[in-house]
């Protein structure tokens, strides 16, 4: 893997070369072995939480850990493009458009002791524009040479907050092109309904029963970008315990090859519906 500034990573995008780098802040990583039709993206699996920030945070790190979305750049780390989030959603969140993308709270309890200096605010802020310069280069990219593309928005969600079955899966589609991209949400939903998990855990996916699909990635992507589907995909945390800090490593392990070829076959079946002309 190498370290590399958002100007060579886009250069390099743009050069059509493969890579696996780090941006040089350390704040995502990106990984690119073929410039295949579709992407992986994991935006709320980091956890870091710069030192900075420390002292002035109410929320311990299992606050944090809880609300984030660990493992879900594991369970697709093996396709061939994927850019994921290093930095705890805690210091800057990637799924929220920029004004809005450092929290004051979070989940009704009160984050700092002390407002954000404009320095910290301007930090946070810059790495969270960089990642996008990258993803539009990233798209753009892949728009030109395939004519259409699909983006597996990977998530988590923390379930025993609900007082009702949530799904294993839920599928967000409130802000895509369901006219045109219907098809292709109920095939991915099919397809996930039908993994097979350990431990008797049932693999139930349903659309917009949870979460809709309101996240700034998706956003930003189908706003910018009109032949691209983004596919909001929200595992339930049934490889962890969320209450006592836990992680199922073969739970994850599983996710991760049941999304090795289901993943793959769903992307097939996108790009021979809408080929490029």
């Amino acid at each position: 893997m190498l370290k590399l500034s958002v100007a060579d990573i886009i250069s390099r995008i743009t050069a059509e070369e493969t890579f696996e780098a780090v941006s040089d802040d350390y704040s995502f990583t990106i990984k690119i072995s073929d410039y295949v039709h579709y992407a992986c993206g994991a935006v709320h699996d980091g956890s870091q939480f710069r030192e900075s920030l420390w002292d002035n945070c109410m929320h311990s790190a299992y606050d944090r850990w809880y609300e984030e979305d660990p493992a879900t750049k594991q369970m697709v780390q093996s396709h061939p493009i994927v850019i994921a989030g290093c930095d705890s959603r805690f210091e800057y969140d990637l799924n929220r458009a920029p004004e809005n993308a450092i929290y004051e709270d979070a989940w009704g309890k009160r984050l700092w002791h002390q407002p954000l200096s404009v320095k910290e605010r301007d930090l946070s802020l810059s790495k969270h524009a960089n990642f996008y310069k990258v993803v539009y280069a990233l798209i753009s990219k892949l728009e030109q040479m395939h004519g259409h593309c699909v983006v597996y928005d990977m998530h988590s969600y923390n379930w025993r907050r609900w007082d009702r079955h949530v799904p294993t899966w839920n599928l967000g589609t409130a802000n895509i092109d369901n006219v045109r991209f219907g098809n292709m949400v109920e095939a991915w939903i099919k397809s996930l309904s039908e993994m097979r998990l350990p431990n008797g855990i049932d693999s139930d996916a349903k659309e917009n029963d949870t979460f809709q699909g309101n996240g700034y990635f998706l956003k930003f992507i189908t706003q910018n970008f009109k032949n691209t589907l983004v596919l909001a995909t929200e595992v339930k945390k049934i490889y962890c315990d969320e209450l006592k800090h836990i992680m199922f490593p073969e739970v994850v392990a599983a996710i991760e090859k049941e999304l090795k070829y289901r993943l793959p076959a769903h992307a097939a079946s996108f790009i021979k519906a809408f080929p490029k002309h």
